[in-house]
C-alpha cells in the first residue's frame, strides 16, 4: 500500500491505495480496519465497457463535488453475502484480472469500481486516476484499489 495526497485545495485528503490484482483478505482487512471502508478499483473505460460496469449516473447527471465516476458496484457471482473481506478481496482481484467476464459479477454489489479519465493524473488529479496509475507504473495489472483515510 501506499498512501496518495491530494492538493489541499481539493480534497485535501488521503487515500491508501494498492494494486487490485495483488489484493488478499489479510490486505483488505487492514484497509477495512484503517480506512473509511468504502473500499473502490479504478478500472479504465475499457475495463468497465467489458464488464457490464455503466456509470451510477451519467457525467452530466453526476452531483459528486469531484465528479467521481462510480460505475455500479458489483460481487462475484460465487459470493454468498459478498460483504467479508475474503469474498471483497476475491472480487477486488478478478476485477484486476484481464480475463475477467462480465457475467462472473453481479450487480449491485459491495465493491465500488470507479471508472479513471483516460490520460490518469495528468488528465484529473484524482485518487481514482492516481490509483490506477500507480498500479500500471508498478507493472501490475490496470486496476487500483483505494479508500479514503
Amino acid at each position: 500500500f501506499v498512501v496518495v495526497l491530494d492538493d489541499e485545495d481539493r480534497e485535501n485528503e488521503g487515500d491508501l491505495v494498492g494494486a487490485a490484482n495483488l489484493m488478499t483478505q489479510e490486505s483488505l482487512h487492514f484497509m477495512i480496519r484503517h480506512t473509511s471502508g468504502l473500499i473502490c478499483v479504478a478500472v479504465d473505460g475499457d475495463t468497465a465497457e467489458r464488464l457490464d460496469l455503466p456509470l451510477m449516473v451519467p457525467n452530466d447527471e453526476n452531483e459528486d463535488a469531484m465528479s467521481t465516476a462510480f460505475t455500479v458496484s458489483c460481487d462475484l457471482v460465487k459470493s454468498t453475502t459478498g460483504i467479508s473481506a475474503e469474498e471483497r478481496a476475491a472480487t477486488i482481484t478478478r476485477l484486476g484480472d484481464l480475463r475477467a467476464r462480465s457475467d462472473e459479477f453481479t450487480r449491485p454489489g459491495h465493491v465500488f469500481p470507479l471508472r479513471a479519465r483516460e490520460g490518469g493524473v495528468l488528465k484529473r488529479a484524482g485518487h481514482t486516476e492516481a490509483a490506477y496509475d500507480l498500479s500500471v507504473l508498478a507493472g501490475c495489472s490496470p486496476a487500483g484499489v483505494l479508500c479514503e483515510i
